[in-house]
């Protein structure tokens, strides 16, 4: 009888939380802002609003009638490259115009059956959401060759060329015969010829990752150099509230040095880093992040930005260089706020910024997209209203900097009753200057272009003089420090 008791009142006590959690998630944050005024060089940054439960709307995938298309800019024909493939991810094209995508879902979590019964409600919240969203299932882990093979804008080749090794892989490159990918918990190298529809023999391993965790993708981008590979690595939690300890080697970008073969932390701070690639302007790595959540719908914005060697980004202390979240536990580094950087590009509240490219010779998109980068916003799941659901442009200066707000490419995949298409996931070149779209909840890849645009130049490099060191110290020298210049407390370690 006493154990009837116990199972009844452990019944009724989770009732009452999952009510609980049932009232607060149907009801969350309203934004008072428009998304185009989180964005930008100078977004709006409202006061948090730090939630004990997050705001929750999810726009559920339906699908698209037979011959629906998003909406293309004005100037642009968008078109199906490619259909029926299961959860299509990352997007990756080889230089002689085949395409790769892998087919990718999350890996499995392990249970240990430690954490008790919030940890199994938090599990069932998280798998309710990636089902909602379209993201439940087992990873197909396949990376499969796309290929137009009599240039009319369809891929009439779909053949899986690789899935033995693969474990939830994202990111891919290809250099000199060989083909790295990115596991969710590794980066291996396999021999690939172009052309060749299979890849053949066993794979190296390069390096280990920091297995799964909430943000499991990890993106790569090889170096235009060739001897170097930078790997996006996201965090477990929203903000360091499972410890930091379990952060180690996430919420970072990595370089691989393909000569030397070691590793190096090359950016830290970064919650969620995802979308990769090298400003044609100045050389520089640029990255998509994905910023914390629960402090209201109008916070924080993801964000597109240029990554130096040593960048640190401030999460999850800081947001936005001097905004510090006053819900993180773990000691704050002494100075971080003197060394943290301002993201370059606000992409707007809970966008999901995914995949990134810079405009690239060759593009066939019209002069109006000729000179900044396209940017896969997946979409929220946790505004109100949503957010993202398309992919935009971003117009760069001569100078290679950001500028005005993000102006709209492809739209129309949210439906007025709160469902949703599909969601925009990664972007590419097609080997004819297009542009390719993965929708992965929807399985097709999308080809926008301009119609009869010539194919586009590229952006020249900036070139400038580098400064002369200083070999000798001039000037006053009552400008010397003296005792009484140091610091007399020791900072926080």
């Amino acid at each position: 009888m006493a154990i009837i008791r116990k199972i009844l009142i452990a019944l009724v006590v989770l009732l009452v939380i999952l009510g609980i959690a049932g009232f607060f998630l149907t009801r969350g944050d309203t934004a008072e802002l428009s998304v185009d005024e989180v964005a930008g060089t100078d977004p709006t940054l409202e006061e948090p609003d730090p939630e004990s439960f997050p705001t929750v709307q999810i726009a559920k995938p339906v699908g698209w009638e037979e011959g629906a298309l998003p909406v293309a800019a004005d100037g642009l024909t968008v078109t199906r490259f490619a259909e029926g493939l299961d959860h299509p991810r990352v997007l990756y094209g080889l230089p002689n115009g085949d395409v790769l995508v892998t087919l990718t879902r999350s890996p499995k979590a392990e249970d240990d059956g430690e954490g008790g019964i919030m940890a199994s409600i938090r599990g069932w919240v998280a798998e309710y959401l990636f089902s909602e969203a379209g993201a439940a299932g087992d990873s197909p882990n396949q990376i499969v060759l796309l290929r137009d093979e009599d240039g009319d804008g369809v891929a009439e080749k779909q053949t899986v060329i690789l899935s033995e090794g693969l474990d939830s892989p994202s990111g891919m490159s290809w250099n000199d015969g060989t083909l790295y990918v990115a596991n969710h918990n590794a980066v291996l190298a396999f021999p690939y010829e172009l052309g060749a529809e299979t890849v053949t023999g066993e794979p190296t391993k390069l390096m280990d990752l920091a297995p799964g965790g909430g943000h499991w993708m990890r993106n790569m981008e090889l170096h235009p150099d060739g001897n170097r590979l930078y790997v996006a690595v996201g965090s477990v939690s929203n903000i360091g509230e499972s410890g930091m300890e379990v952060e180690e080697g996430r919420a970072m970008i990595w370089e691989y040095d393909l000569t030397a073969g070691r590793q190096r932390q090359f950016a830290v701070g970064l919650r969620n880093p995802n979308g990769l690639d090298f400003s044609p302007w100045s050389g520089e790595l640029w990255t998509t992040v994905n910023e914390r959540d629960m402090l209201g719908s109008d916070l924080v914005p993801d964000y597109l930005t240029n990554v130096p060697v040593g960048a640190q980004y401030g999460w999850p202390w800081l947001y936005y260089r001097t905004n510090i979240d006053r819900r993180v536990e773990a000691p704050m580094p002494a100075y971080l706020m003197e060394y943290a950087r301002y993201p370059e590009y606000a992409l707007g509240p809970h966008v999901a910024a995914l995949g990134l490219v810079f405009t690239k010779e060759g593009h066939r998109m019209g002069d109006g997209f000729a000179s900044g980068a396209f940017i896969a916003r997946h979409g929220s799941w946790n505004r109100k209203p949503p957010s993202g659901y398309d992919v935009v442009y971003v117009a760069f200066d001569e100078r290679g900097n950001p500028t005005g707000k993000p102006v709209p490419v492809l739209t129309g995949f949210l439906n007025e009753d709160g469902t949703t298409k599909g969601r925009p996931t990664w972007v590419e070149w097609g080997g004819d200057g297009s542009l390719l779209v993965s929708d992965d909840t929807a399985g097709i890849i999308w080809r926008a272009v301009a119609p009869g645009a010539e194919p586009g130049a590229g952006i020249e490099r900036l070139q400038g003089r580098r400064l002369e060191p200083q070999r000798e110290l001039s000037g006053s020298p009552n400008a010397s420090f003296g005792e009484d210049d140091y610091a007399r407390i020791q900072p926080a370690e």
